[in-house]
C-alpha cells in the first residue's frame, strides 16, 4: 500500500482504508465473525443520475439491506445512511442502532451513498461523471428512497428515523433539516458539519489525546520529529533513516512531495490509532492497538533525542506489521497516479472522497498549528494541491469558495432543526469540526469523554466506559420521547 496514510480517515458504514494526505473519516465495518447466512442479501432501487435536471432521464441502482425481522406494525423505520465506502450487510444485524431497532419494532434499512460500495451511476468516475457526486444528490436519493420505499412497503404512516457516523452522520443532519417532513429524528454520530479547508484543529486534538494518557508522549513525539527532520539534511543520516523506519526508497530531498508525505505519514501512525481508539470494531478479533500502547513504546527509554527517533521507528514498525506491509512506500507521484486511474475497478474510495473533500468539505488535516508534536513539513500547500494533482481542476481559491457554499447551504453548526441527536466523543479529532454543545433544547450533543470517533454505533461490549453505556441509554431515551411525538 502507498503512503499518503491520512487521505482517509472517516467514519463511513463502510469503510475503505487508505493512504495518507486526507485522514478521512469513516465509520469502519464491525468485524465480528459472523456466518454470512444470517446477513441479508442486497437489495437495488433506480435512482436519477441527476435529481435538479428534469430533462436527464438516466437511472442506475443503487443497493441497499433490509431487515425487518424486529419490525411490528405501528413501529418506526430507521434508516442507515452509508458514506464514503461500501455498504455492510453486518451493519443490519449488530450495532448500536439494532439494539434500538429491538426496543421499539423498527423496520431497518441502510442505503448505500451514490459512487461507493457497489452503486455505480456511472459508467468511471472521471471528474465529468463525477459531478453526479454531491451531498445534495445524496440527500435527494435519500428523499427519492424514503418516499417510494413507504409507499413501496405501505407503510405512509411510519415514522422515519435517520441514523449515520462521521460523514454520514453530517447526511443523518442534513437530512433532517432538508426534509423535515420526510425524517421524524435523526442521530448523528461523529457529524463534521463545519466544513473547513485547513482543517489544522485535527492534529491538535490528537495531540491532546495523547496528552490525556501520557503527558510525556507527545514530548518524545516532538523530539522524534525534531531529530528526524534534522537528519534529513545529510546524505548519511538519510540512510539510517530509511532502515531504521522501513522506508521502500531513498529519502530523495528535491522530491518536496515525497519528504512532506513521509513526515505526514509519520504523524498518521498516530493519527488512525487516535481517531479509532477503543471503538470495539475488532470485537471479535482483529487490531488492538491502542493511544495506551504507542505511548507505552514512546516513553520508554531515556528522554533523549535519539531514544526518541528510535521508538518512532519502533511506532511505525508495529503499524506496517499491523497493515501486513513490509516498507513505507512514501512516493506521492505513485499515489496520484492511483488516484488518476477512474475506472470502478481501481476506485475503492479514495478518489471519490478527495472530490468531494475538493469540491464541497475541505478538511485537510495540515501541520500548521504550532499546538502540536509532529513538526511543520505539510502544511496546506502540501495538503490541498492534491485537487489539482489528481482532478487537475482547484486550486485553493476553489476550494475556500467550495467550502464558503457548504457551510451556506447547510449552516455549519447553526442549522435549523429539531430532533436530532450529535454524540461525539472527545478523543475523536473531528469533534472539532463538529456539535460538543446542543444545537437548541430539542437538538442536544452529548459529548462522550474518552471516547473516539463514532465509539456509539459500534455493538457494546463489557469494556466499555460507563460514560459511553450512559450515552448509548440518553439517544435511546431521546428516540422513545421522539417516536412519541407527532410530526
Amino acid at each position: 500500500m502507498n503512503s499518503l496514510a491520512s487521505f482517509l480517515i472517516f467514519c463511513t458504514l463502510l469503510g475503505t482504508e487508505a493512504l495518507s494526505l486526507l485522514r478521512h473519516q469513516g465509520l469502519k465495518e464491525p468485524e465480528g465473525h459472523i456466518d454470512r447466512k444470517y446477513l441479508p442479501a442486497p437489495k437495488w432501487f433506480e435512482q436519477k443520475l441527476d435529481h435538479f435536471n428534469p430533462a436527464d432521464t438516466r437511472t442506475w441502482k443503487q443497493k441497499y439491506y433490509v431487515n425487518s425481522t424486529f419490525y411490528k406494525p405501528g413501529g418506526p423505520v430507521f434508516l442507515q445512511i452509508g458514506g464514503e465506502g461500501p455498504a455492510s450487510p453486518k451493519w443490519m444485524v449488530q450495532g448500536e442502532w439494532i439494539e434500538f431497532a429491538k426496543r421499539y419494532n423498527a423496520y431497518c434499512i441502510q442505503i448505500e451513498h451514490r459512487f461507493y460500495g457497489d452503486s455505480h451511476p456511472t459508467k468511471n468516475v472521471s471528474v465529468e461523471n463525477l459531478r453526479y457526486l454531491t451531498s445534495e444528490q445524496a440527500l435527494r436519493d435519500l428523499a427519492n428512497f424514503r418516499v417510494k420505499m413507504s409507499s413501496l412497503l405501505k407503510m405512509n404512516k411510519a415514522k422515519w428515523v435517520s441514523f449515520g457516523g462521521s460523514y454520514s452522520g453530517a447526511l443523518s443532519a442534513w437530512f433532517r433539516a432538508k426534509y423535515p417532513h420526510l425524517v421524524h429524528a435523526a442521530v448523528a454520530s461523529s457529524a463534521p458539519l463545519f466544513a473547513k479547508v485547513n482543517f489544522y484543529e485535527y492534529l491538535e486534538v490528537v495531540a491532546a489525546s495523547l496528552n490525556s494518557i501520557n503527558p510525556q508522549c507527545d514530548e518524545r513525539i516532538s523530539l522524534a520529529s525534531q531529530k528526524f527532520k534534522a537528519m534529513l539534511a545529510k546524505k548519511s543520516d538519510r540512510q539510517l533513516l530509511k532502515k531504521m523506519f522501513k522506508l521502500c526508497a531513498d529519502i530523495d530531498m528535491s522530491k518536496n512531495d515525497d519528504v512532506s508525505n513521509l513526515l505526514e505519514s509519520l504523524a498518521g501512525n498516530f493519527e488512525g490509532i487516535v481517531q479509532y481508539n477503543k471503538d470495539n470494531r475488532h470485537f471479535e478479533g482483529g487490531s488492538q492497538i491502542t493511544i495506551d500502547l504507542l505511548c507505552k513504546l514512546m516513553t520508554g527509554g531515556k528522554n533523549t533525542s535519539e531514544n526518541a527517533l528510535e521508538n518512532y521507528a519502533k511506532v511505525n514498525s508495529l503499524l506496517l506489521l499491523d497493515a501486513n506491509q513490509t516498507c513505507l512506500d512514501f512516493s506521492y507521484k505513485s499515489v496520484i497516479k492511483e488516484l488518476q486511474d477512474v475506472s470502478w475497478k481501481a476506485a475503492v474510495g479514495g478518489r471519490q472522497w478527495i472530490y468531494q473533500t475538493c469540491n464541497e468539505f475541505g478538511w485537510y488535516q495540515t501541520s500548521d498549528s504550532p499546538k502540536q508534536p509532529f513538526g511543520s513539513g505539510f502544511g496546506l500547500k502540501f495538503s490541498a494541491k492534491i485537487c489539482s494533482d489528481v482532478f487537475g481542476v482547484f486550486n485553493l481559491k476553489d476550494l475556500e469558495a467550495n467550502v464558503n457554499e457548504t457551510n451556506t447551504n447547510y449552516g455549519a453548526r447553526n442549522l435549523k432543526a429539531t430532533r436530532i441527536v450529535f454524540p461525539n466523543g472527545s478523543i475523536d479529532p473531528w469533534h472539532a469540526v463538529g456539535l460538543t454543545k446542543d444545537l437548541n433544547q430539542d437538538a442536544p450533543a452529548i459529548f462522550i469523554q474518552g471516547t473516539a470517533h463514532c465509539a456509539n454505533m459500534y455493538p457494546p461490549s463489557k469494556k466499555d466506559p460507563p460514560q459511553l453505556t450512559k450515552a448509548r441509554q440518553k439517544i435511546g431515551d431521546l428516540l422513545e420521547k421522539w417516536l412519541a411525538q407527532d410530526a
